[in-house]
Formats: structure tokens, C-alpha cells, sequence
């Protein structure tokens, strides 16, 4: 009865916020601890904008159905955003010590796809994304109690300037990765492949 509340609860938060920020506004710049494969990282939106646009993929929480498809479906187009000129972040409000796991784990991030911790969702709200409390006793996939809200599942492409290029919301989670992919191929093409 639990994974079948929080199946329906994630399925729910894949839907947009009206309040999101939309095309054009300015990114809200952050810092965060991160993880890829593994190894703690401190991320900084404005460093990685640096080298070229960002996908930033705001999802309810690791180790759940939706958020490990979708990282996993990343982490296998993971070549395709970087030959693109794009680095991918994962944000949620998990801990830095599940997400060492979940970057690293082949099933999902694959040592690929770098994942933040907002574990106050301050990020999340800097993005105008609602933050939804877990129910009581819900689990994830690994049988582990989840202990922190959920971030609506979101995706911001910013381009180097730091505004935001598209809002990605209100689809499945392969289908945000695969708009977020052809978006930043399309910024490419449009910045002569730099």
C-alpha cells in the first residue's frame, strides 16, 4: 500500500507549477554539495555556465520509479548532451549520502549524470517549484524510508548567459529528457556547435 501512495504522489508532482519560471527569466544562481559516481563535489551553476549551457533537471526524489527512469534515461544520452556542449545536474531534496549512491549506481545515474542535494529546498524555490511533504512511512525502491519533501519534476535548459531557454514540465520523465536533448542540440547548432 506504501509504494503504491508514492507512486501515485510522484505521479502527481510530474505535473508543472504554474509559478515555474518560464523562457527568458533569469536562472537564480546556486551552489551545492553534488555527487557523480560517487564523489562528492561542490556545484556551482555559474562555474558549469562557464563552459556552455545547463541542463538543470529538478525531480521529486532518488530511488523512486519516475526519478530512477529518468535518471537512468540521462545517463544514457549523457554523450549526446555533452557532444551538444551541455552539462546535465539532477536536483532533489535528498541527502548527499543517498545521492553518492544513486550517482554511482549503473542502474540509474551510472557514474554520468551529477546530482545535487537542496536538502532544504531553497533551490527548488528559487525555481518557483512547489515542494510537497513525503506521507507518512513512504518508501523508496530500496525499501528506505523517505524523510524529505519531493520537488515537482522540472527541467530548466539555461544557456551560457544565464537565462532560461525552455521550462520543461507536465511530461514523462523519458520524454523531459528528450526535450531537454533536443533543445540544447538546437542551442548548439544555433552557437555554430560551441
Amino acid at each position: 500500500m506504501k509504494r503504491i501512495v508514492a507512486v501515485c504522489l510522484l505521479s502527481a508532482l510530474s505535473c508543472p507549477s504554474f509559478a515555474a519560471l518560464k523562457e527568458g527569466d533569469l536562472a537564480p544562481r546556486f551552489s551545492a554539495p553534488a555527487s557523480l559516481d560517487g564523489k562528492e563535489f561542490p556545484f556551482s551553476l555559474d562555474g558549469a555556465l562557464k563552459k556552455g549551457p545547463v541542463v538543470v533537471y529538478f525531480y521529486p526524489s532518488a530511488f523512486t520509479r519516475g526519478c530512477n527512469l529518468q535518471a537512468h534515461t540521462f545517463s544514457t544520452k549523457a554523450d549526446k548532451f555533452a557532444a551538444a556542449g551541455a552539462m546535465v545536474i539532477g536536483v532533489s531534496l535528498d541527502k548527499i549520502a543517498t545521492l553518492n549512491k544513486f550517482s554511482a549506481d549503473p542502474e540509474y545515474c551510472a557514474g554520468k549524470v551529477a546530482v545535487a542535494s537542496d536538502a532544504g529546498g531553497k533551490i527548488a524555490r528559487s525555481y518557483d517549484l512547489q515542494i510537497k511533504e513525503a506521507a507518512p512511512g513512504m518508501v523508496d525502491s530500496r525499501g528506505t524510508t523517505i524523510d524529505h519533501g519531493f520537488a515537482e519534476r522540472t527541467t530548466f535548459v539555461i544557456d551560457r548567459d544565464g537565462r532560461i531557454v525552455a521550462t520543461i514540465g507536465g511530461v514523462q520523465p523519458v520524454q523531459n529528457v528528450e526535450k531537454a536533448l533536443e533543445i540544447v542540440q538546437g542551442l548548439s547548432a544555433k552557437h555554430g556547435g560551441k
